[in-house]
């Protein structure tokens, strides 16, 4: 059986493979928005950022790469306003 990658670009166009990160904080709660984000850290030590730049139906949609000490301190600015 064969698992599928999860490959992310970060702005400048760089690759990054998320596919045995594990997450260390997230908020994925739908419906989607600003609200939802994941901070990844990859096997190599690598810390990924995903948000989601207000699409209902995409968690994530956007990915910055970050070092460990803003992916350890991260607080997310946005929080889930319902309606």
């Amino acid at each position: 059986m064969s698992q599928s990658k999860f490959i992310v670009s970060v702005p400048g166009g760089k690759a990054l493979d998320l596919t045995h990160a594990v997450i260390l904080k997230s908020n994925n709660l739908y419906p989607f928005g600003e609200h939802n984000y994941a901070i990844y850290a990859t096997p190599e030590s690598v810390f990924v950022k995903g948000l989601n730049k207000g699409e209902r139906e995409i968690m994530l949609t956007h990915f910055e790469e970050m070092t460990e000490g803003e992916a350890r301190q991260y607080i997310h600015p946005y929080v889930r306003e319902d309606q």
